[in-house]
């Protein structure tokens, strides 16, 4: 399978969508790069006294809805065309679920793997610095995202509020509880997910318990979708990670899984079938969640996969030919945009009590975000409907839409 551009994908459909909305040719140029791209190096002492330079970068895709929000990623591998598809992503994901936030992603080109917790400390206290005056709590709210944490996030603020002299715990989301973090983002993209297919479930006209459940990826959300589907009673008849598959029909017990995984590194299940991903990913179930990696779901197994629907707790996990042929199947695929955005939701919530000074509950923020996830579901179904397309060309024109009203609001364009 060829290597697909992720950026040059994004344009394909905005190509697509500025003829279906009947964008002028500067509304579609203004949405088809970004806003601003920070693109830098930084210095790195390691600990042996050697110096390293690290590429450092943030892109600011859109910011006509409010400030640019993204995640700050520590990985080896990312490329600015991969990041810019994310930004333009996270401005499309905000606009679906009406929350007022713009998109961003960035980060320092290096494996963290490879270095000690202090160099990782200094990494991220240059990224700050390098950022100058480009992000803050008006402007751009980074989070965490690939091999970055709540605890780094904390460095971060602490070095923000160190250069600009002033307490601002609302100019990044995902904190410690501790320096204004909010409970419940750790688990907020998987119950954001499970609120939208319970949504879906019952607008599909499928029984709301008992469905049967695979999942690719046994990380933080593929493994809190788990706990979750599992005790509102449905079975989890298989379950991943990069190591391979477990299968069991009539459901394996995720609460054991996650105590084995937690102590030994290992799914481990005596009474399960050990199987490929590959193999996760074509077994008989009602609903499959891909929840790890990207173009997972592709021309060559999409024929074989035997979900009714697919809801995407991954971004980017189906190709779009893949898109084609489920369509053709009458599989379901509800996007990343709307499934996987209770990340970015609840880190809305995180910024609005920080702007407020105020501490939310547990209890507010799932009932904020039900609703938020519930609302955007109901929007997206009826789009779809209106003009007999699939959930996910109903999400982008959607996004689109409600970004370029708000540039028309500005006379920005």
């Amino acid at each position: 399978m060829a290597v697909v551009n992720p950026f040059t994908s994004y344009i394909e459909r905005l190509a697509r969508a500025a003829r279906a909305l009947g964008l002028s040719e500067v509304e579609k140029k203004r949405l088809s790069e970004p806003n601003n791209i920070v693109d830098t190096q930084i210095e790195l002492t390691r600990d042996n006294g050697t110096v390293e330079r690290l590429r450092t970068y943030r892109v600011q895709f859109n910011n006509a809805r409010g400030p640019y929000k993204g995640g700050i990623r520590f990985h080896k591998a990312a490329d600015l065309d991969e990041v810019k598809a994310l930004a333009a992503a996270m401005a499309i994901k905000c606009a679906v679920v009406d929350i007022p936030m713009g998109g961003a992603k960035g980060g320092v080109q290096f494996d963290p793997k490879q270095y000690s917790e202090a160099e990782i400390e200094r990494v991220a206290r240059a990224f700050i610095r390098a950022m100058g005056d480009a992000i803050g709590a008006d402007k751009d709210i980074p989070a965490p995202d690939v091999y970055t944490n709540s605890n780094i996030m904390g460095i971060m603020l602490d070095e923000f509020q160190k250069m600009h002299g002033r307490n601002e715990p609302a100019m990044i989301t995902g904190k410690p509880q501790g320096l204004g973090g909010i409970v419940g983002r750790d688990t907020a993209t998987a119950q954001g997910g499970v609120y939208v297919l319970d949504y879906f479930v019952s607008a599909l006209g499928f029984k709301k318990k008992g469905l049967r459940v695979a999942i690719q990826g046994f990380g933080n959300a593929g493994a809190t979708a788990a706990k979750i589907l599992s005790g509102d009673g449905h079975s989890i008849v298989g379950i991943s990670d990069s190591s391979g598959a477990l299968l069991f029909e009539t459901g394996l017990d995720i609460d054991k899984l996650l105590l084995e995984k937690n102590k030994s590194g290992e799914l481990k299940d005596t009474r399960a079938r050990i199987a490929t991903n590959q193999e996760l990913l074509e077994t008989d179930c009602d609903v499959l969640i891909p929840a790890a990696l990207d173009n997972q779901l592709t021309v060559e197994n999409a024929p074989r996969v035997k979900a009714k629907i697919i809801l995407e707790l991954a971004n980017g996990p189906t190709t779009p030919e893949a898109d084609v042929i489920f369509g053709q199947r009458d599989i379901t695929v509800i996007p990343d945009v709307l499934t996987n955005a209770g990340g970015v939701t609840v880190s809305y919530f995180e910024w609005l009590q920080n702007r407020e000074g105020s501490i939310w509950s547990e209890e507010k923020v799932r009932e904020q975000l039900k609703e938020i996830m519930t609302k955007a579901s109901g929007v997206l179904w009826k789009k779809s409907k209106e003009l007999n397309v699939p959930l996910r060309d109903a999400a982008f024109l959607l996004g689109v839409e409600r970004i370029v009203s708000a540039m028309r609001t500005r006379r920005a364009v």
